[in-house]
């Protein structure tokens, strides 16, 4: 005859228990089950009757196995027991990336290889600077081209170096934050000591790319890896880390005249355009990232994360006409300098001026997904803008000096 319960124990775990002790407990006691992962994301509280024998042990176990799977359900709400990664993950399906081996997906995630949106705001400003550079030294289209090819390489890397290094910065922070959690490091798909690793391996990409340039492109080049590394750390002290984000991403306005042969150094009217145009490329940076900090307000100012789109979210679009209008203003001042034709102020910022406007009008702040939408599509409305003025005014002039080229060899 089984022998009746004694006492009640109360058992606390947290995940799936994989093994259960037999050690017997007093009312007042409590065990947390050995576990070998963490599956849920609140307390469950067993409530079993302690018994004396082994033999009537067993239905008080097998009750708590029952227990155990109906708490599964909510386990698989966070977490996958087969690779113990955060469930709402899948492996990418379409795209370049899923084309890629299995163990290189996660890497080629980290890099934001599907999301070209930023290597597109990185390479933007290269582009403007190697326009205006071509403008002013008159540089062949082989030039400009190789040069640009060059640059888009290079934001591809660097981009994807400065992706990984912030990564490594917020490993602690991003699964706090609804949009990063599934972050390959943030998930634990790429360990930080490979991470680090995988930068090393970037930035030398980055290097041998950057010798390909002029030497004089290295006195340049090299100082950005400062601001590469140290962005992360701005968002934790100060409200205006899209500021510093912004003097990073335009780095690259700075590049495209000693890239094409013209030291900064020497030619005072070259370096006022390009201290200008990258000016107007930092404001462009501020307020593009603005509309995307806005995307994980709620969630940055729960894990303590500052942005400009919490310091200014009651008058945010003030703001952002404020820096349209400064970036406006700082690209006309740097045509000025190289005495531009209207041309480059019709197409350029004629263009920034119609698409910023527009986008600062439509943008909805309180919806994600409007704020995605306008910052992706807002690197291509307003970066294309201003290239294809920049483009025509290369064009324009180089038109004319073959005309006066030919007019003086003509009898």
């Amino acid at each position: 005859m089984a022998t009746k319960p004694r006492a009640v124990c109360y058992m606390k775990f947290v995940g799936l228990a994989t093994s259960i002790g037999p050690k017997a407990h007093t009312q007042a006691q409590m065990r947390p089950f050995p576990i070998s992962k963490p599956c849920l994301q609140k307390t469950v509280w067993l409530k079993c009757p302690r018994v004396s024998s082994p033999a009537s042990r067993r239905p008080a176990f097998a009750s708590l196995s029952t227990a155990s799977t109906a708490a599964t359900p909510l386990a698989k709400a966070s977490y996958s027991q087969k690779n113990n990664a955060p469930l709402g993950y899948e492996p990418p399906k379409t795209g370049i990336v899923a084309s890629l081996p299995k163990s290189w997906i996660p890497y080629a995630e980290l890099i934001r290889l599907d999301k070209p949106t930023g290597t597109y705001y990185l390479f933007f400003p290269c582009l403007f600077s190697t326009l205006m550079a071509a403008t002013y030294n008159a540089a062949t289209p082989v030039e400009v081209l190789t040069t640009t090819i060059l640059f888009f390489t290079g934001a591809l890397v660097m981009r994807g170096a400065g992706c990984t290094i912030n990564d490594l910065w917020d490993r602690n922070l991003d699964p706090h934050v609804a949009r990063t959690r599934l972050r390959p490091i943030a998930r634990g798909a790429v360990a930080p000591s490979r991470a680090v690793v995988f930068t090393g391996f970037q930035l030398l990409t980055g290097l041998a790319i950057l010798l390909q340039f002029p030497t004089s492109c290295l006195y340049y080049g090299i100082p950005s890896l400062v601001l590469v590394a140290t962005y992360p750390l701005a968002k934790r002290i100060t409200h205006y880390p899209q500021f510093v984000l912004g003097l990073t991403f335009s780095w690259g306005a700075l590049m495209g005249f000693p890239a094409l042969g013209v030291d900064l150094m020497a030619d005072s009217t070259a370096a006022k355009a390009a201290g200008l145009l990258y000016s107007s490329c930092v404001s462009w940076t501020v307020l593009y990232d603005m509309i995307y900090a806005h995307m994980d307000i709620k969630d940055d100012a729960k894990a303590g994360i500052k942005s400009i789109a919490l310091r200014h979210n009651n008058d945010t679009k003030t703001v952002l006409s404020g820096l349209a209008v400064v970036q406006i203003g700082l690209l006309a001042a740097s045509g000025m300098a190289i005495r531009a034709s209207p041309v480059f102020f019709i197409g350029s910022c004629g263009s920034a001026a119609v698409t910023l406007g527009t986008m600062i009008w439509k943008v909805k702040l309180k919806d994600v997904n409007n704020c995605w939408w306008w910052f992706k599509h807002g690197a291509l409305l307003t970066g294309g803008g201003i290239a294809a003025g920049l483009l025509g005014e290369h064009v324009l002039q180089k038109s004319g000096n073959n005309y006066k080229a030919i007019k003086q060899e003509l009898p």
